[in-house]
């Protein structure tokens, strides 16, 4: 289940990679901040898409092999992206990033049932997603230190051998996983089902507010707190840290309360990003917030991973596939909302629309479907 869990950590990291690069490699490559972020949205637009098309055409081969396949294509991504001499090798290794997230992600969500006993699926699944989340919170300020120490693009580098060592390892450590196909159609009809479309749409709407400001944090920190670069990895560092904190403090929370936790993720997120223009216009404020902002986000993966699962217990595969096709997808347009308003309107401007989506969901957590086992805490 490690070795499960070090691959959903790896092909995450390699998707947000760039978020703690962005200063670097825009001026490297010679493109707008704005046009920079879109690094994330070809990425995770790609994800979004490959993830239920993946789950579907590889249906009849082995689980394993096909893991393996796509960490090596994450390793080609990565180097190729550590070479590109200009933006537009740099997308097509992202392209080629978005391929490999959506493929393992997806296939990695059905896993835990086929690799442990009954009694264990649950914490099995929750430590092949913990991989997901550490990935969210750690692999950005992970690939800023390195960035400042070694360069961007030995940063890119780094992770493609870390990809290529975990697909090693899935070759030795991992069983024969043979085929259990999923048809596409049944993918789709879930969307039918009232509790698994509103948890989506609360996917949707947290993690677009999110990546909307957070694709331009580093911009957003220079500019708005006057944080000078030397400080960025520190301050992305205890980011991660509260984020995996989040993480862990959601899920112990997500199963008896799913509303409420939902909820306060949302209000928490909301509160972080709006005051960072009223609170964050210094490096202390700007750490406290990015602090709580980390607490918050940690939260989101999990809780509504768990929210997709109670909605769909015998779909757990097909939901899965939807939820991380709703997941990138929401990082692609969030990313992309930024960018566009980070160009026209400054960095200010995002942090207002990451907050009022945030709001949105929670307007979403209240009026909507909650699944049945968490029907009592809301």
């Amino acid at each position: 289940m490690a070795t499960v869990a070090a691959g959903t950590f790896t092909v995450v990291t390699s998707e947000m990679l760039p978020v703690g690069l962005l200063t670097p490699v825009r001026g490297s490559l010679d493109v707008s901040e704005g046009t920079a972020g879109l690094t994330l949205t070809v990425t995770g637009l790609v994800a979004a898409l490959s993830a239920p098309l993946v789950t579907a055409a590889v249906g009849r081969i082995d689980r394993r092999t096909v893991l393996c396949g796509l960490l090596v294509l994450l390793t080609a991504a990565n180097v190729l992206a550590a070479w590109s001499p200009d933006f537009a090798v740099m997308t097509a290794a992202r392209v080629l990033v978005g391929v490999g997230l959506g493929g393992v992600w997806s296939l990695a969500g059905g896993l835990a049932v086929r690799l442990v006993p009954a009694g264990s699926v649950g914490p099995a699944t929750s430590l092949i997603f913990s991989g997901v989340a550490v990935a969210s919170v750690v692999g950005v300020p992970s690939g800023a230190y390195l960035g400042e120490l070694a360069g961007w693009r030995t940063a890119f580098l780094a992770v493609g051998v870390l990809a290529l060592l975990v697909a090693a390892a899935m070759a030795v450590l991992l069983p024969p996983l043979p085929a259990e196909p999923v048809a596409l159609g049944g993918v789709l009809r879930l969307w039918g089902n009232a509790r698994v479309a509103t948890g989506l749409a609360v996917v949707f709407l947290l993690v677009t507010g999110h990546f909307a400001a957070f694709t331009y944090v580093r911009p957003i920190l220079e500019d708005v707190s006057g944080v000078g670069a030397s400080l960025i990895g520190a301050l992305l560092l205890a980011y991660g840290i509260a984020g995996i904190a989040g993480t862990f403090a959601a899920g112990a929370r997500a199963g008896r309360s799913l509303r409420g936790t939902v909820l306060a993720i949302g209000a928490t997120l909301a509160a972080s990003l709006l005051l960072v223009p009223l609170l964050g216009l210094s490096v202390a404020g700007a750490a406290v917030l990015l602090v709580v902002w980390g607490l918050a986000y940690g939260g989101v993966s999990v809780s509504t991973q768990t929210w997709l699962g109670l909605a769909a217990p015998r779909a757990r595969e097909g939901a899965t596939s939807l939820f991380v096709a709703v997941f990138n997808g929401a990082i692609a347009l969030g990313a992309f909302a930024g960018g566009r308003l980070v160009d026209g309107f400054g960095t200010r401007s995002v942090l207002w629309l990451g907050g009022a989506l945030a709001l949105a969901a929670l307007a979403a957590t209240l009026l909507g479907r909650v699944p049945p086992a968490a029907a009592g805490a809301a």
